[in-house]
Order: structure tokens, then C-alpha cells, then sequence
């Protein structure tokens, strides 16, 4: 039986710092205010002229360099992220462009800050049938550019990144073990930038009323995180027959640390499992499970032959997760 094991990662944060006190210009005290709120201390943006395709771009390839690869030897490529270079073409063609990778299809997929699961649950099925050897999937997003910087309750917790991953096929039972993904798109209207397409076009009108930028009901996101989050955990555990105290590590979305506050205490897990990079990167939505796998193969927290959960929620709604054996 085929299964999809992780061949390398890789990652790229902008270089510019953005510690909490560039927001003194909205609340009092910055810097305890948003990291008594969120864990959050600091964030990267990105420059004017650097775009999510350029992240992209550095983060394949340091996941092609860490697996000693040639692009030319990947099948596919999939970029997650809600801020594409342009509405079109799809940015996964940009990034194949930098990178060579002449031999690969190319394609986008928009999950909010889901699209690095839903990309490796896309990967694994292209490997699991067959069709590809090697899977190339990214989570990019430079919020920075689409935030609304009078809105304390959003502009604080986002910041720019982008993470890969490579898959490959072995017939070793190790890698991919079971992946959910789910929407709801009742809730669609909870997470989402209401001028930015077809149904209402970008205009003076729009940009003047700022609906051209990032909108989030926070409290509800709050309550749909803590929901699905254990479902997550449940159902990706139950269906591949193992249980939850088998977990070596999580590496959840990093949205909010008072939600991995709230989860630890309902599963019971130890919030040590949970692998956290939220205090300097913050919210870097499809990015940050990407990011925080590659730092900690990098840091050597993760180890062959652990058991590690990754899982996310965003906008759609969205959620989902995957077991992985190291």
C-alpha cells in the first residue's frame, strides 16, 4: 500500500519585525494588551514590493534544497493561501515559474487559514491512487497587505509567512496515516474581505468604507475553533486506531494561545505537546502549520518515528487535520 511520508520542509518569514508596541496608536499599552489576549509578542510583514508568491517561492526552495531535490523532479505543486498575487493566474504558477519546476502541475487552493491541511489531505490522495511520486504543497499569505489597520480586534494578530512541505510515495507504513478535512458554509460570512471579487468589485466606494480589507466576527471564530478543534483530534485519532495519548506532538493553526489554552484543558493533552511559534510570528494563516512543521524537524523537536498531529480552521468555515508518523 502507497502512503505519502513528509521528504523535507521548508519556510521563509519576512525580515521586518513588528513587535506589539507599533500599535500604541490604537490601544493603550500594546504590548500587554495584545499578548495577554492572544500569546502573541511580535509579527512579520513583508516589504511593499515583496508579494505571497515570493514567500512562496524562498520556502520551496529550501524545501527542494533540504531534500537534496531537482524541481524537475516534482509532479505537482499546490499553493494554499486567500492572498494570491492577483485574483489570476494562480499563484502555485508564479512559484513554479521561480522555481523550474517544468515538469509539475501547478494550481491554488483557497481554504483560509485551512490551506496547508487541505493541500496535504489533496497530496496524499494524489499519492495514495498512484497518479504523482512527489507532491509539493505550500501555505502562503501576506495578510499585511489586506488588513485594516483601525481595527484593533484583527490588524494586531496577523502576520506574513509561507511553509512547505515535500510528499512522497513509499510503501513503508509510516507518513500520512489518516486526514479529515469539513466545511460549513453557513458560516461563511463570519471570516472574509467583502470587496474582493464578483460579487461586489473593488471600487473608490469600497475602499473608502474599508471593505476591501480583512473582516472577522472574533468571538464566534472563538467559539468554532474550540468546537472543531477536539473533533479534529477525535475523529483523525479514531479512524486510524489510535489513541489520543499516543500523540507525540500537535502542530495546530496558531490563531490564538488562549484557544490552545482552552483545548489543552478539554482533551487533557498537555499544552507542552502543542508546538507553538504564535508568539513571534502571529497569525500567518495558511502558513502557519507549514512554518511551525519545518521549524521544529528543523530544532529537532520532531523526530522520526513520533506521531504528530497537524490540524487547522479557518474561513468557509473550514477545519481539518493529519496523522502523521514521522
Amino acid at each position: 500500500m502507497i502512503h505519502a511520508e513528509i521528504v523535507s520542509t521548508g519556510g521563509c518569514v519576512p525580515e521586518r519585525v513588528v513587535p506589539n508596541s507599533f500599535f500604541s496608536y490604537l490601544v493603550d499599552d500594546a504590548d500587554n494588551w495584545i499578548e495577554s489576549r492572544t500569546g502573541i509578542r511580535e509579527r512579520r510583514f513583508v516589504a511593499p514590493e515583496v508579494s505571497t508568491s515570493d514567500l512562496a517561492t524562498a520556502a520551496a526552495l529550501s524545501a527542494l534544497a533540504n531534500a537534496n531535490m531537482e524541481p524537475g523532479e516534482l509532479d505537482c505543486i499546490i499553493v494554499g493561501t486567500s492572498t494570491p498575487d492577483m485574483y489570476l493566474p494562480a499563484t502555485a504558477c508564479m512559484v513554479q515559474k521561480n522555481i523550474g519546476a517544468k515538469n509539475a502541475v501547478a494550481f491554488d487552493m483557497n481554504a483560509v487559514c485551512s490551506g496547508f491541511i487541505f493541500g496535504v489531505e489533496t497530496a496524499d490522495n494524489f499519492i495514495r491512487s498512484g497518479k504523482y511520486r512527489r507532491v509539493m504543497v505550500i501555505g502562503a499569505d501576506t495578510y499585511s497587505k489586506f488588513l485594516d489597520f483601525q481595527d484593533k480586534g484583527t490588524c494586531p494578530l496577523f502576520g506574513d509567512g509561507a511553509g512547505a512541505v515535500i510528499l512522497g510515495a513509499t510503501e513503508e507504513k509510516r507518513g500520512i496515516l489518516q486526514s479529515v478535512i469539513h466545511s460549513d458554509g453557513s458560516g461563511w460570512e463570519l471570516i472574509q474581505v467583502p470587496s474582493s471579487g464578483s460579487r461586489c468589485p473593488v471600487t473608490a466606494d469600497t475602499i473608502a468604507s474599508r471593505d476591501n480589507t480583512f473582516k472577522m466576527s472574533g468571538k464566534q471564530v472563538f467559539i468554532f475553533a474550540t468546537d472543531v478543534i477536539p473533533r479534529i483530534i477525535e475523529e483523525v485519532t479514531a479512524k486510524a486506531g489510535v489513541n489520543i495519548s499516543d500523540i507525540d506532538y500537535i502542530i495546530p493553526h496558531q490563531a490564538n494561545v488562549r484557544i490552545i489554552d482552552f483545548i489543552s484543558k478539554k482533551t487533557g493533552l498537555a499544552k507542552d505537546r502543542f508546538l507553538l511559534n504564535l508568539d513571534r510570528y502571529g497569525n500567518t494563516a495558511a502558513a502557519s502549520v507549514g512554518l511551525a512543521l519545518d521549524e521544529n524537524i528543523r530544532n529537532g523537536i520532531l523526530k522520526p518515528g513520533q506521531l504528530l498531529l497537524i490540524m487547522g480552521f479557518g474561513g468557509g468555515l473550514s477545519w481539518g487535520g493529519a496523522l502523521i508518523r514521522l
